[in-house]
């Protein structure tokens, strides 16, 4: 094992939920503004997971009044408080990035049984 994994694997959150593209996740996100901080929530769909290890990032994708916005986080970073996954979805590809050309009722994704 060299150093620098090592580094990684001690740096690495735990807490972190088992997700994948085409799920609903709530991202916590720390937003530090002067002196203050609060937590700001994310809530969209995972388009992509990418990376392994310390360097993994995961982007989210959500519609607000007809503008979309993508967000692209870092799996491990200590200024995410959280990640909770709101639903599952049922996708055949690891990258959904078809749901940037459709709008309203065709962007929807079907629920997956989590029971299987």
């Amino acid at each position: 094992m060299d150093a620098i994994s090592k580094i990684e694997r001690e740096q690495m959150r735990i807490d972190v939920p088992e997700f994948r593209a085409g799920d609903t996740v709530n991202v916590h996100v720390r937003i530090i503004e002067g002196e203050k901080e609060r937590i700001q929530v994310f809530k969209g769909t995972v388009i992509r997971k990418s990376g392994s290890g310390a360097r993994a990032t995961f982007t989210v994708r959500k519609v607000s009044d007809g503008i979309a916005v993508e967000r692209i986080f870092p799996l491990h970073s200590p200024s995410i408080e959280k990640i909770e996954v709101v639903s599952r979805g049922k996708v055949r590809q690891s990258r959904i990035y078809f749901l940037r050309g459709l709008k309203g009722k065709a962007a929807r994704i079907k629920t997956r049984d989590t029971q299987k």
